[in-house]
């Protein structure tokens, strides 16, 4: 199931409130939440929800354990079997295929490529039970001792799919103490339809450019038309993703839960460090904390670290060598900054600043964008300008031009609720002192929602699948 579909706006999400708010104890609408998020899971995966909540069951046992031996080495013991088997599933289920075909052909062997169908999200819910073994063992959590309500924490269905990584820190709290006001009410529903209107109005219409220039050979597009479709991109991922993540934060609010941010408007950066700093911050926050400041071999080892951090990241996105390329390339500029020095950096014009960050972020997205590495290299050549050398490409095409003028209010759009616009402006009213300019705040983010929910709506009346980018990690 997925959030942009007429299905679970109009029905699977009125049954799940009405259920949850006509539940008088916490203890019942944590099972309503479990019920409706093992259902949500199973819509789409009726097979794999066994493994979801085998996950869960493993994961809260190993909890069990590394509180039941705590600071002896059973503890420890317990710790690194249940990152070992969380780490085997997810090989199996994601890396099978991909590890064969590289031996096969590194070797010449032919041992057949198994077709191992992925789970959905299961690189966001193995992640967050990662993070809670290793949370128990630190101390950090304290250990949950029943199983339905680590359940819930794992299989919470508005960051089940995708995410954001969700911490048990985060909702430690909250499984057995949580309110819920009229205000987190209005502001997760605030969230949720600007979510939707993200995936549905921007996201849905920038694919149609993608597809139209990306998919199929691109020897022959232009320069311009290969740079006019990789900003389209790098702006689909982002309104795709980040619109499931407002989803996410406003119906956990609605249920009572305050989910951390997962972007803070990326493309304002002005350095790549501080892209990463805004982009997929729970993935980013994850690897840092689990993995750049672990001891590698016994010893600190900072530079091996920064690699291993970005070879992670470009692996975990996906089975295909051009997210492993994808995570060194940022990685290698994350180093570049760090060598160079922030001193050094804020000498630089900010206009500098940021042309030299949104190159190597369009870029970078391109990187992402193709898994067939004859393509990647066929669009480095293209976005350079050696096409034009190499088999006489244009530097510009007349379809380009046409699509650019069809969709230039698009882009413009895009560009323009990718700033900071929305947050300064529901500032300006919301905290305005004069009662009249507050109520047309009020009324004015009413009423665009209202538009807003009905125009997702017509537009989703004739879509056959919505599904977001990030589900198939």
């Amino acid at each position: 199931m997925v959030f942009a579909d007429l299905f679970f706006i109009y029905i699977f999400l009125p049954l799940c409130f009405i259920f949850y708010y006509t539940s008088k104890t916490l203890e019942r609408k944590n099972t309503v939440l479990i019920i409706f998020s093992l259902f949500f899971y199973a819509w789409g995966e009726p097979l794999f929800v066994l493994m979801l909540v085998f996950s869960a069951a493993m994961n809260w046992f190993v909890g069990l354990l590394i509180g039941r031996f705590r600071d002896t080495p059973y503890a420890k013991i317990a710790l690194g079997a249940g990152i070992a088997v969380n780490l085997l599933l997810l090989l199996v289920f994601k890396y099978t295929g991909f590890l064969v075909e590289n031996f096969n052909a590194l070797f010449g062997a032919a041992i057949p490529v198994p077709e191992i169908r992925l789970p959905i999200g299961i690189s966001f819910f193995t992640f967050q039970a990662i993070s809670y073994i290793v949370d128990c063992h630190w101390e950090t959590v304290k250990v949950q001792y029943k199983f339905h309500k680590f359940l819930l924490y794992l299989s919470l269905f508005p960051q089940l799919i995708a995410g954001p990584i969700v911490r048990y820190s985060v909702v430690e709290q909250e499984i057995d103490n949580r309110t819920i006001t009229l205000n987190d009410l209005c502001e997760g529903a605030l969230r949720v339809i600007l979510g939707l209107a993200k995936k549905v109005i921007i996201a849905n219409n920038l694919y149609v450019i993608v597809t139209t220039f990306f998919d199929g050979d691109i020897a022959g597009l232009s320069v311009l038309g290969t740079w006019y479709t990789v900003i389209a991109y790098s702006l689909y991922v982002y309104f795709d993703f980040s619109g499931y993540s407002d989803i996410a934060i406003g119906l956990g609010r609605m249920f009572g839960f305050h989910f951390d941010e997962n972007f803070t408007h990326p493309f304002v950066c002005k350095t790549i460090a501080e892209f990463w700093q805004r982009w997929h911050i729970s993935l980013g926050s994850f690897f840092r904390d689990y993995l750049l400041y672990i001891p590698i071999f016994g010893k600190n080892r900072k530079y091996f670290s920064l690699f291993l951090v970005w070879f992670c990241t470009g692996m975990w996105h996906g089975a295909s060598w051009n997210y492993i390329l994808w995570g060194l390339y940022f990685g290698f500029f994350i180093f570049f900054e760090q060598k160079l020095g922030k001193k050094r950096m804020k000498t630089w014009p900010i206009w500098v600043k940021h042309i030299y960050s949104k190159v190597v972020i369009i870029i970078g997205f391109g990187i992402f964008c193709f898994e067939d590495l004859g393509q990647l290299g066929q669009f480095f050549l293209n976005i350079t300008g050696i096409s034009m050398l190499s088999h006489g490409a244009g530097f510009y095409d007349v379809m380009t031009w046409s699509s650019f003028l069809n969709n230039m209010f698009l882009i413009a759009a895009a560009i323009i609720c990718s700033m900071p616009l929305l947050p300064k402006m529901k500032s300006f009213f919301l905290e305005h002192k004069n009662h009249t300019v507050y109520a047309v705040g009020r009324y004015g983010a009413l009423v665009g929602c209202a538009a807003l929910l009905i125009i997702v709506s017509i537009l989703l009346v004739d879509a056959t699948n919505n599904p977001f980018l990030y589900f198939r990690f």
